[in-house]
């Protein structure tokens, strides 16, 4: 079987109402994925682009997340309305959807994690 040409990770973590950092998975992300595969489908990529279910990303600020590799490419405050773009533009076209990307400078810092200082 050929590697996939794109892996598409969606944070799925999810935690307790009252958690101070949130989580991707009280925000959306299921239908997130749901859409993520209806567009690998609707496309006919099944095969070449994977979507998958993903624990914390650690990036709970910016949530939900999602990352697609190979490009390590990291975007937050994704909505279920982003995914087709996302696909028309990078998964399609090789483009970064930038109005969504996560900055490297930014990825990891107490900005992206939410953590608590």
């Amino acid at each position: 079987m050929p590697k996939f040409e794109r892996h598409i990770f969606i944070c799925m973590n999810e935690r307790p109402p009252e958690n101070p950092r949130g989580c991707c998975a009280g925000r959306n992300a299921e239908a997130i994925k749901v859409a993520m595969k209806n567009e690998i489908d609707a496309r006919g990529l099944k095969g070449k682009v994977r979507a998958n279910e993903a624990g914390c990303l650690n990036q709970c600020a910016m949530g939900p997340v999602i990352v697609v590799y190979p490009e390590q490419v990291w975007y937050g405050n994704v909505k279920v309305e982003d995914v087709k773009e996302i696909f028309d533009r990078h998964i399609t076209n090789g483009e970064i959807v930038e109005r969504l990307r996560i900055p490297d400078e930014i990825l990891n810092t107490p900005k992206a994690t939410g953590a608590v200082k």
